[in-house]
C-alpha cells in the first residue's frame, strides 16, 4: 500500500524551494496538502493564536477523509497543538521536528525565531525545557521572508543565515552532537549545516522518513 502523507499548511506566499516541506519535489511519495486559511506565520509563531487550533483540527479531519495515513505540518511551532491534534485525529500526527528531541542524547535547536520558541514548545515536544536553542539573526532577510511572508527569497542568504545560526549554537554548546532544524523551510540547507558544524542534522523531512518507515 502506498503511504499518503497529509500536510497541514500555513497560509503563506513566500517562495519554497526543493527540500522545503511545501515544495512538490521534496517527497517521493504522495502528499496531500491543505492550507489552513488565516494561519499566517505571525499568528502561529509570534502570537501563538489559540483560535487557530480548531481550524487545524478541521483541516486535519478533511485530510483523514481523503485517506491519508499520517499528518504533519508546515511549521514547527505547531508543536503547541500536538496533544490536541493527536487526540482529535485517528492517524499519527507529527506536528514538528522538535518531536525528535527526546530521542536524541545531546541535541540543540536552530529555529526561525529564538525569541518566540519557549520552554512550552519544548515541553510540548517532550523535550527538556533547557534544551539549547539558537535562532536566525533577528531581522535578517531570511527571517523577514518567512515571518513577514515576503514574496522574494535569497537562497544563498537563507543558507548562510541558517549555517550561521547553527555555528553560533555549537560555539555556545560544543558538547552537542546533533542539531534539530525547527523550521520546515530549513531542510534545503541541512547539508550545509552538517558540513559547517560536523554534527548530525535532523529536520522535519528526516522525522517523516523515519516515522513513515515505522508505520505498519
Amino acid at each position: 500500500m502506498t503511504t499518503t502523507l497529509g500536510l497541514l499548511m500555513l497560509d503563506t506566499r513566500f517562495p519554497r524551494i526543493a527540500g522545503d516541506i511545501g515544495h512538490a519535489a521534496t517527497f517521493a511519495f504522495p502528499v496531500v496538502r491543505r492550507i489552513v486559511h488565516g494561519a499566517s506565520p505571525q499568528r502561529v509563531v509570534r502570537e501563538r493564536d489559540p483560535a487557530l487550533l480548531q481550524p487545524f483540527i478541521e483541516a486535519g479531519r478533511a485530510l483523514v477523509a481523503e485517506g491519508v495515513r499520517a499528518i504533519t505540518t508546515s511549521c514547527g511551532f505547531l508543536v503547541l497543538f500536538q496533544r490536541e491534534l493527536q487526540a482529535a485525529l485517528p492517524v499519527p500526527v507529527w506536528s514538528s521536528s522538535l518531536l525528535l528531541l527526546p530521542e536524541l542524547a545531546s541535541a540543540g535547536v536552530v529555529t526561525v525565531d529564538a525569541r518566540s520558541l519557549g520552554a512550552d514548545h519544548l515541553r510540548a515536544a517532550g523535550a527538556a525545557p533547557g534544551t539549547p536553542v539558537e535562532g536566525l539573526a533577528p531581522g535578517c532577510a531570511f527571517q523577514r521572508c518567512l515571518l513577514s511572508d515576503e514574496t522574494t527569497l535569497d537562497v544563498g542568504d537563507a543558507r548562510a543565515q541558517t549555517v550561521a545560526a547553527a555555528e553560533r549554537l555549537v560555539d555556545r554548546c560544543p558538547q552537542l552532537d546533533a542539531i534539530v532544524l525547527e523550521c520546515t523551510n530549513m531542510p534545503p540547507y541541512a547539508d550545509a549545516v552538517r558540513a559547517a558544524t560536523g554534527r548530525a542534522v535532523h529536520d522535519i523531512t528526516t522525522l517523516i522518513a523515519q516515522r513513515l518507515a515505522n508505520l505498519t
